[in-house]
């Protein structure tokens, strides 16, 4: 069965300094929002795939966010660890319309 996804209103740019992240809580569990130095927005679960450490709460530099449990690096576009790390963190479809951050939930 195919799930049908809505992009939903979850935060403005604003919301999110450069270079940070804020939380946005889903019926799927908790997704990490990441705003990078040139504006871009990216969303993983907030679950980073070593030992579930809160991405959230990272250090984000470039396009990447390091875990704040045992560094890992996870590339923000593609959610992969960075070596010698290896892992995928799930990705979450994410648009800026304006200043409005979407993300795609399930409806």
């Amino acid at each position: 069965m195919e799930t049908t996804l809505t992009w939903t209103p979850v935060a403005r740019l604003a919301d999110i300094p450069r270079l940070g992240s804020r939380v946005v809580a889903t019926a799927g569990g908790d997704v990490a929002l990441f705003r990078c130095a040139d504006d871009s927005v990216f969303a993983l679960d907030d679950r980073c795939p070593h030992k579930g450490g809160p991405l959230s709460q990272g250090i984000v530099h470039g396009y990447a966010v390091t875990c704040p449990l045992h560094n890992w690096v996870i590339d923000l576009a593609s959610g992969e660890a960075q070596a010698p790390d290896s892992g995928c963190v799930n990705r979450r479809p994410v648009r800026l319309e304006g200043d409005r951050i979407l993300l795609a939930l399930p409806a």
